[in-house]
């Protein structure tokens, strides 16, 4: 039980995994992401699958309204193509490290390249549940979980949202999960000539 009286199960997450994690398709090859407008939306076309799909607490990712984490993944830079009304496209914060590419209308945002020097550089961040198509790699682990108290959470139900993570198979990191991190580390250890590259 949360301190609010909440059992796990009624703590939402995300629409995408509240009713539990989807598994992935093996035959899934990319899709169509489309935001929110009824006229004339944007289309973004990936090509493949996803990859380091994940639940984000972050102030910076859109969410669908009344959710506290983002359902967030990246695809390299060329495998992302837009295909219709990308006209209704702006850059959400030109300083952000994440060119966070929304619709000015619907406010959802289509994909998000990294195009300056970071171990990031060449992926777009992407909202998977944007797809029109299923199958995507679903979410493995929930990122910056504390900074959902930055967006108005209550900090004593913390313990609650963490435990519901778990629940759903998504382990709960205040940063990237150990894996990305340590490829952020390694490519920073490279860039400085600590490690060889």
């Amino acid at each position: 039980m949360e301190s609010s009286g909440l059992t796990r199960s009624a703590v939402h997450i995300h629409p995408a995994v509240d009713d539990g994690v989807k598994p992935e398709s093996p035959s899934f090859a990319g899709g169509t992401l489309v935001c929110a407008c009824t006229d004339r939306p944007v289309k973004v076309r990936i090509e493949g699958q996803i990859a380091h799909n994940h639940a984000c607490g972050c102030t910076k990712c859109w969410k669908p309204s009344g959710t506290s984490f983002s359902i967030v993944a990246v695809v390299p830079h060329d495998k992302v193509t837009v295909l219709e009304n990308g006209d209704k496209l702006a850059v959400v914060d030109s300083s952000a490290l994440i060119q966070r590419h929304a619709c000015r209308e619907c406010g959802v945002h289509m994909y998000g390249p990294v195009e300056r020097e970071h171990a990031f550089q060449g992926l777009d961040f992407i909202h998977p549940e944007r797809f029109q198509e299923s199958g995507w790699a679903p979410p493995g682990f929930a990122a910056f979980v504390s900074s959902i108290i930055e967006s108005g959470v209550d900090p004593g139900r913390m313990d609650g949202i963490r435990a519901r993570l778990k629940e759903l198979g998504l382990e709960p990191y205040d940063c990237l999960s150990p894996g990305l991190m340590d490829y952020v580390a390694t490519w920073v250890a490279k860039k400085s000539g600590v490690l060889p590259s």
